[in-house]
């Protein structure tokens, strides 16, 4: 009965190290970009999102998704080694758009420890003179 016990916790011992071996983690620089105030005239802002590997396996984007079809994002598609730097580009359009302000969520699904996470951008637009 001992050795059935003593087995018992070595087996639960060592798969709970083995998952907690080659993981992933993503840490950006920062979640949250505000443009500021802009004017119709220039609708198009740009920004980029770096983030870096703080785990011990390649980091994976899988997926980058927009809260509206005024944002657009480019981001790398190769896996990004540990300790390395990656960048997710996000565009916002504002043609079209009514002037105001505005929050948009981009929502990044890795193969990170913390699988999702959301950066957002904001600004406010004024009308064009």
């Amino acid at each position: 009965m001992k050795k059935f016990l003593m087995i018992t916790l070595l087996l639960i011992c060592g798969m709970s190290f083995a998952a907690a071996q080659g993981k992933a983690d993503i840490k950006f620089d920062q979640l949250e970009h505000d443009f500021g105030t802009f004017s119709e005239a220039t609708p198009v802002q740009n920004t980029t999102f770096t983030f870096t590997n703080v785990g011990n396996a390649p980091l994976v984007i899988n997926q980058v998704v927009a809260s509206c079809g005024c944002v657009v994002s480019k981001y790398d598609k190769q896996p990004i080694m540990p300790g390395k730097k990656g960048s997710i580009s996000v565009r916002y359009n504002g043609t079209g758009k009514f002037a105001g302000h505005f929050k948009k969520t981009i929502t990044v699904f890795s193969n990170a420890k913390v699988e999702m996470t959301r950066l957002s951008i904001e600004g406010t637009m004024t009308e064009k003179k």
